[in-house]
């Protein structure tokens, strides 16, 4: 099977190759040094033309637009230019908004009208607002538009969890190597189930493991303590981009993002009050309105631009094969609590977008509808005493933040929708568990499967309990046997899934950094029960 797939990616990969010359180039010429102790901000007294040192990223492209995001080192104009070939010899030109520091001197470009199916090169400038002709060095990035057929199927990868635990960019591991292996397999996108920052995480110069090893940190002013500030939740959002090899993976690779908790601190919830001697700012609310305005500013997102209904929760259509339906698992749920409360209409989706859910489901053709969430559905999460996920350990008859999850299975049962499948991230390692009416006390929905995967670079985990009352059975797990394991000692996964294009078969690949395939299954579409 992993020779099957290393085959598939080496006949996909060979255009994309040819294709980042220039943009991996361009990457290598703005590498960062180590240790930025005052990265804070730009200065606006910088002599010489914008530089965008932080690269370039594409998100919640779909066959016919995309968005393109940069961020500038002062204030500058940004303009895309696409093309259909490497040589840009004709190309499309697009202006894009002044960058300023109303947005961390970030800024999307909407791309619309492009081919679908097809790859797609660009390249972004950075204008000097007083002088249009001074312009900063190009920095180039391409991706692939979703196909208008079948025929060229769909491949994609996910994870989430990136620098967390006090893991961060190591410069003796070369940054992320996570992102340049991904990047290799050639995926048509990359979804991020959440966790893209610690928040609430500092990230010191070094920790000393048990057995003597020294891991080293790149280190920030922002990264050195909880983010409380605007300023601090974007310092936390820029810190990843200083590793080399993510911003080759974002130049290459498109991205569709959700958040979960540690964008804003653990395990939090609406209206929570912080008991926690490291903040001076102790109401969530307040937190996460900074984190989700840098967020905002830091990430490609359909919704979040302006112009946008100002939602985490989206689908993005990729071709007829596939819809992903990007769920918010933070924004809309109750307290965290014992979950066991026999009715419960917030849940942890709250009512609107559950409503949503069981409407765009309805409404989608795609053959696969992939549920992107953000917190796994029978794992058992705790927040201290009380839940955090949906599951809470009692077995039986659907309680708390399970009603809303039955309410979802028994409309795609009843609907007959078929293709759905759950892909998560949030407990630092990888599984995939297999739901069943007939191991259930819940029986109104069809079976399906849910697959875990991550961290990308944080602490791994020890495998929690499974609750029955969705009757699922872990097929396949690999973890540690201790909390917070370094990304030295191994345990950093993704997930792939591919899409054929003829059969419509769906192959969903676990994998471990390292190239290792570790479990895989075959679906086929339209079949119930598999």
């Amino acid at each position: 099977m992993a020779q099957g797939s290393g085959r598939a990616v080496g006949q996909r990969a060979v255009g994309r190759r040819s294709v980042l010359r220039g943009g991996a180039a361009a990457s290598a010429a703005i590498a960062l040094p180590v240790v930025l102790p005052g990265a804070a901000a730009p200065s606006l007294a910088l002599s010489g033309r914008p530089a965008a040192r932080w690269g370039v990223q594409t998100g919640d492209v779909t066959a016919s637009s995309g968005l393109v995001w940069v961020r500038s080192d002062r204030p500058a104009r940004m303009v895309v230019e696409t093309s259909a070939t490497e040589s840009f010899r004709a190309v499309r030109r697009q202006a894009g908004p002044l960058l300023g520091p109303g947005t961390d001197f970030t800024g999307t470009t909407p791309l619309h009208g492009l081919p679908p199916g097809e790859q797609v090169h660009y390249r972004v400038l950075l204008c000097d607002p007083d002088d249009p002709r001074r312009t900063g060095r190009p920095v180039y990035g391409t991706f692939r538009t979703a196909p208008a057929g079948r025929r060229d199927g769909a491949r994609f990868l996910w994870s989430g969890d990136l620098a967390g635990q006090g893991w961060g960019i190591n410069p003796d591991r070369g940054g992320f190597p996570i992102f340049d292996e991904m990047r290799r397999r050639d995926p048509d996108f990359f979804l991020c189930s959440g966790d893209t920052i610690y928040a609430d995480g500092p990230i010191a110069p070094s920790v000393t493991l048990p057995d003597g090893r020294v891991w080293r940190n790149v280190t920030t002013e922002e990264k050195s303590k909880v983010a409380e500030t605007l300023a601090e939740f974007r310092g936390a959002f820029r810190y990843n981009l200083l590793a080399e090899n993510l911003r080759r993976f974002n130049a290459q690779v498109p991205g569709i993002v959700q958040w979960d908790d540690h964008e804003v601190v653990n395990n939090w919830y609406p209206g929570e009050i912080l008991d926690d001697d490291r903040y001076t700012e102790k109401s969530v609310d307040v937190l996460a309105g900074r984190s989700r305005r840098a967020f905002s500013e830091y990430f490609p997102v359909s919704t979040l631009r302006p112009g946008g209904d100002g939602r985490m929760h989206r689908v993005v259509r990729h071709g007829p094969l596939l819809d992903v339906f990007v769920l918010d698992m933070r924004t809309y749920r109750n307290a965290n609590s014992p979950n066991t409360a026999p009715e419960d209409e917030q849940g942890i989706l709250g009512a609107e977008q559950l409503a949503w859910l069981k409407r765009e489901l309805s409404r989608s053709r795609a053959v696969w509808k992939v549920i992107a969430s953000d917190m796994p559905l029978g794992l058992i999460v705790r927040d201290g005493s009380h839940s955090e996920a949906v599951a809470q350990g009692d077995p039986g008859a659907p309680l708390g933040r399970e009603l809303q999850i039955a309410e979802i299975l028994r409309h795609i049962k009843h609907r007959r929708i078929t293709g759905t499948l759950w892909l998560t991230a949030d407990v630092h390692y990888t599984s995939a568990q297999h739901y069943d009416p007939s191991r259930a006390a819940f029986t109104d929905f069809e079976p399906f499967w849910e697959f875990v995967s991550g961290p990308l670079n944080a602490g791994g985990f020890p495998a929690l309990k499974l609750d029955g009352t969705f009757g699922p059975e872990q097929v396949f797990v690999s973890a540690p046997d201790r909390a917070n394991v370094s990304p030295l000692d191994g345990g950093q996964y993704y997930g792939e899934v591919d899409i054929d294009g003829d059969s419509g078969e769906l192959t969903v690949r676990l994998l471990e950094e390292g190239g290792t395939v570790l479990f895989t299954k075959v679906l086929q579409p339209g079949r119930v029960g598999q």
